[in-house]
């Protein structure tokens, strides 16, 4: 729904507009990322989500644009829609959830054939 702009099933659950903005860094230079940073370099913050800046300012394998969010246990969701995808990881898994998402992100982005 999210990556459909706000529609599923030909049903509106959001407006574009509301999900444009909240996938929308609203952070800009207000906010200076030091190394408690929770979205993590290359990221700004919309509205619920950790939103992808630039190519190459992040780790993370992705697309300017992207947005994701990482629960605390480890389950994890990034939506991309350059490459018009999204993936949901459910895993507890706390002590391990950095190393697991940066794999599942290297491995999905590994998939991919244009």
């Amino acid at each position: 729904m999210l990556l459909n702009g706000g529609s599923l099933e030909g049903k509106r659950y959001l407006g574009p507009q509301t999900v444009a903005y909240m996938t929308t860094d609203q952070l800009g230079s207000q906010v200076h990322p030091g190394p408690y940073y929770l979205p993590g370099p290359g990221y700004g913050f919309g509205l619920g989500v950790a939103v992808r800046l630039t190519r190459g300012g992040s780790a993370a394998n992705g697309e300017p644009g992207d947005w994701y969010w990482g629960g605390a246990g480890g389950t994890y969701f990034w939506v991309d829609p350059k490459n018009d995808m999204f993936t949901i990881f459910m895993m507890q898994s706390p002590k391990q959830r950095i190393h697991y998402r940066s794999l599942l992100r290297n491995m999905v982005y590994a998939a991919i054939e244009k």
